[in-house]
């Protein structure tokens, strides 16, 4: 089947590499979520949800994770400056696919178990070129996953400093941006403080 008929490739970005300096320096990927690393589980929401591969950028306590999660068949980068925030993750993870065959990477938070396949799915479809932008909403407000055409990586990188990631990018090309209604799929909740821990099955 060529590529044409197939459609666009989409590569599932995973940033897995907080620290989880809130929750007492617990690293995020390893919290514990219906028995498996959290990490293990977005990772197979992004599979389950439709990503051709899926790619997994760690930090804290990275050799840990490797070791405890279930990462078979995806791409681990291993981003040594996660302290800096989640704009260098996205940069290490979105530095990885340049030159790759990936013509948009759809990029979920380990951190937020609410959101499922259903969602992840719904926002890839929304991928038409490698100029595509678009990404989940909740009752009208923009959240994850977040969907960015390769021939954006450059400018998303290019702004991608301290913990704001891509929101001054997404902010400056409203008109642009694609939303896709997900509430009725998924919850965006965050995993960040001790209470949010509740969510954790």
């Amino acid at each position: 089947m060529n590529r044409t008929t197939r459609g666009p490739v989409v590569v599932g970005l995973l940033l897995a590499a907080g620290g989880g300096r809130r929750l007492g320096g617990r690293p995020k990927a390893l919290l514990e979520h219906r028995g498996r690393p959290l990490v293990e589980h977005a990772a197979r929401v992004l599979r389950d949800g439709g990503c051709d591969r899926v790619h997994v950028v760690l930090g804290a306590a990275a050799e840990e994770v490797r070791a405890r999660a279930g990462l078979a068949g995806c791409t681990v980068t291993v981003n040594p400056g996660w302290t800096e925030g989640m704009g260098s993750s996205l940069r290490a993870g979105l530095g990885a696919l340049t030159g790759t065959d990936a013509d948009a990477a759809l990029v979920l938070l380990v951190d937020q178990p609410g959101i499922g396949p259903e969602a992840v799915a719904r926002v890839r479809a929304a991928c038409r070129s490698r100029n595509a932008l678009a990404a989940a909403s909740y009752d009208g407000e923009r959240g994850h996953p977040v969907l960015f055409g390769a021939e954006r990586w450059a400018d998303v990188v290019a702004g991608a400093v301290g913990d704001r990631g891509a929101r001054e990018y997404l902010r400056a090309r409203r008109d642009a941006l694609t939303l896709v209604e997900c509430s009725d799929v998924a919850r965006a909740y965050d995993i960040d403080l001790p209470e949010d821990l509740r969510h954790l099955g």
